[in-house]
């Protein structure tokens, strides 16, 4: 679903995150920058929708 670099966001909103692994069971690394500080999370690809880069 999601692959190594891709811009998401999670469906019930919030900032745009970088996904820097996906596992075998669609849990997806997720890094993003929040008033200067780094921070990630572990998420659910059903969670997140990936950015249009327009």
């Amino acid at each position: 679903m999601f692959q190594l670099g891709d811009v998401v966001i999670l469906k019930s909103g919030g900032p745009s995150m970088t996904v820097s692994y996906v596992d075998k069971d669609n849990e997806c690394r997720c890094y993003w920058f929040l008033n200067g500080e780094l921070k990630h999370a572990i998420l659910k690809a059903e969670a997140l929708e990936r950015v249009d880069n327009e």
